[in-house]
């Protein structure tokens, strides 16, 4: 058993080292930004299809129960305007014909089956999908002009709300296909939609949670807390609002907790009762909500890295300290170095321990119910993913439906949801000739980077060649991970802010924490590279704060920062004083000096004025020419006098500037 035991620990150790290298290559390799999140859903109740869209831009309904591809739909302009998200509707009572009298048993099950399916699109459509028919139900369009970033069912009434890019939410009618309330919901894009389980209440979430009364279309409550776009929401009781029993989650894009608000009468619920910490941004949730104080709520959330985090908990009041999850949940190959096989979507049965997974790929995903030990904290399970992998398509149950679009247009290269001009094509097929598709080697960017640094000098030619963020983000990460000096010095040696913003902003959250101790750890070296390094530091900490905060050992990995902080901060003033008395003694100086010198020029003017006072008397009286003073052996000659001078005219020929003049072009004697 020990022998056992300790093998699972290492398998698990390995699967987390190998998971977060290969998330970090991911990220490296992609500039730092995160990649598009492809919707994939488990059908409610019964969890009998999992509907998901690939990367090809298909729907494909699988059978959970047979584990086979039911359905295969590809919509007309699937490769333009890509499926951005996917909803089931509510399980409803299938009439389709005469059909023969069925059985009680047969009847619930009927009754029970999902059937509908809202599919948001990047060009502003909502296309309804019916899994019974096989085929297209309706398209409800006309109504956004941004791309279908979340949509939600009404539970009881035949009406759906979607919510987009141009930051309106949209209540449509089912039965007639069009627009029945739309409204403003907030300034930035609409990324977050969910409807209350009475059907009174809507949440909407950009930047900011609303809650939203749909009688009235008025806003009934405001949330603030996150600082970056809420990407899930999701009510965790159908207690109504009277009791202050209504709570809900809320979960972020690059946050690494979910938050669960109350909803009371007296107004006070302005920050987040529970917190459940996360490894990485969540990516799939599954709920089972709580009808009584008495009762738990479970929750399982998948998140990006591929694990599976379970958690329950009863929701009477606040807690101060953020949850752990009870059960996290990891996935292997049985290979001699064990891989770690990302979990795409889970979904909790009315058993404590069976839940439903999916996991592999979008294209071929695989299908399990498991039995979770959940008294355990960490479970690793190993699966051979080929031999379970089930692509026995059944033909006579497959459906592959490409309607036929009178408005379908024609593809050209571009970007998902948007359409340039047909005239690009050849242009790009030309510049597919020119340009050299290999991958720019670790010493080319720092070329780039030279040259970019050299060009922004004064009088330096302009280079054409420039190194964009991303390169500056992919640089870094590999830099932190080889620990090599060289690519760190050449990316640190930035000064633009804007760079140093975006480049920070790109990074994975696997790479903060080296990030701040490589700062750290110039901050001790000179002032030069600290003053650089202060910019850094100001940076992750505006965009990492949340990520930095979900740390357990924070206080023990930035300890020393905030004490080499702490005594740079106890210096200023003594810095300060010393600076003041320098300022102080260089200002007399100065003085003093200048006094001197003017004492000695008001000593030569005099000397001046009394010489050629003297000579000019003599001049008077012998008839002779005057001759100016010559302090360094050669004459000045001066201006004819008049025979009618007067004493007074003296000081004007010989006046103080042109003493001044005299002095300075012989101050270099003077001071020799």
């Amino acid at each position: 058993n020990v022998v056992s035991s300790f093998s699972t620990r290492l398998t698990q150790l390995v699967v987390v080292k190998q998971s977060y290298a290969l998330n970090a290559s991911e990220m490296a390799s992609d500039g730092g930004s995160s990649s598009l999140q492809l919707p994939c859903v488990f059908s409610p109740k019964s969890r009998q299809y999992l509907a998901l869209c690939a990367q090809d831009g298909r729907l494909r309904v699988w059978n959970t129960d047979s584990k086979t591809l039911h359905q295969e739909y590809v919509p007309s302009a699937h490769l333009s305007a890509t499926c951005t998200c996917i909803a089931w509707g509510p399980c409803r009572t299938l009439k389709e014909g005469p059909q023969r009298k069925k059985r009680k048993s047969e009847a619930v099950q009927a009754e029970e089956r999902a059937d509908l399916l809202a599919m948001g699109t990047a060009a502003g459509s909502v296309l309804i999908y019916s899994t019974v028919k096989g085929a297209l139900h309706c398209t409800l369009d006309g109504g956004h002009t941004g791309g279908v970033n979340c949509v939600q069912w009404h539970p009881k009434d035949s009406l759906l709300y979607s919510g987009s890019d141009d930051t309106n939410i949209i209540e449509w009618d089912l039965q007639s296909g069009k627009t029945r309330s739309v409204w403003k919901a907030d300034r930035a894009a609409i990324t977050g939609l969910c409807v209350s389980p009475d059907g009174k209440l809507l949440l909407s979430a950009a930047y900011v949670i609303k809650l939203w009364n749909l009688e009235t279309k008025e806003i009934y409550r405001k949330f603030t807390g996150h600082s970056t776009a809420v990407t899930t929401l999701c009510f965790a009781t159908t207690r109504p609002p009277d009791g202050n029993g209504l709570y809900f989650l809320s979960g972020a894009a690059h946050d690494r907790l979910l938050s669960v608000w109350q909803v009371r009468d007296d107004g006070r619920d302005k920050n987040s009762v529970v917190s459940f910490t996360l490894t990485d941004e969540p990516q799939h949730i599954n709920l089972i909500p709580s009808n009584s104080k008495n009762e738990a709520v479970r929750l399982a959330v998948v998140c990006k890295d591929g694990q599976l985090h379970l958690f329950e908990h009863f929701l009477n009041g606040p807690c101060k300290k953020p949850l752990s999850p009870s059960c996290t949940v990891q996935l292997s190959d049985t290979k001699d170095s064990p891989a770690p096989i990302p979990l795409l979507a889970a979904a909790l049965a009315t058993e404590t321990r069976t839940v439903m997974l999916a996991y592999g790929n979008h294209l071929q995903p695989v299908m399990e119910r498991a039995e979770l030990n959940t008294s355990e904290r960490h479970i690793c399970l190993t699966r051979d993913v080929f031999t379970n992998l089930s692509l026995s398509t059944e033909t006579n149950v497959s459906k592959v439906k490409t309607p036929f679009s009178a408005k379908s247009k024609v593809l050209v290269p571009g970007l998902p949801g948007h359409q340039a001009p047909k005239g690009s094509s050849q242009a790009s097929e030309k510049r597919k000739k020119d340009i050299d598709t290999k991958e720019m080697s670790i010493a080319e960017r720092l070329g780039e980077i030279d040259l970019a640094t050299g060009s922004s000098d004064k009088g330096a030619p302009k280079s054409t060649a420039s190194l964009q963020t991303d390169n500056f983000a992919v640089l870094l990460v590999q830099g932190l991970e080889s620990n090599d000096a060289n690519i760190l010095n050449k990316v640190f040696q930035t000064r633009k802010e804007i760079v140093i913003k975006k480049t920070v902003a790109r990074i994975p959250l696997s790479a903060v924490l080296p990030l701040v101790e490589e700062i750290t750890k110039r901050l001790q070296g000179h002032p030069f590279s600290a003053k650089l390094m202060v910019q850094w530091l100001k940076a992750v900490i505006t965009h990492h704060t949340s990520y930095l905060a979900s740390l357990p050992d924070l206080v023990t990995q930035l300890g020393v920062l905030y004490h080499m902080s702490e005594n740079r901060v106890k210096l200023l003033p003594k810095l300060t004083k010393l600076h003041g008395k320098l300022f102080l003694l260089t200002t007399q100086v100065n003085s003093v000096v200048c006094f001197l010198i003017l004492t000695e020029l008001l000593k030569i003017y005099e000397g001046i004025v009394a010489r050629d006072t003297a000579t000019l008397g003599d001049a008077s009286h012998a008839n002779m020419t005057p001759v100016a003073w010559q302090p360094d052996q050669q004459r000045f000659e001066s201006p004819p006098l008049h025979s009618a001078t007067r004493p007074h005219s003296v000081h004007s020929h010989f006046s103080l500037p042109y003493c001044i003049k005299a002095f300075i072009e012989n101050v270099g004697n003077w001071l020799s």
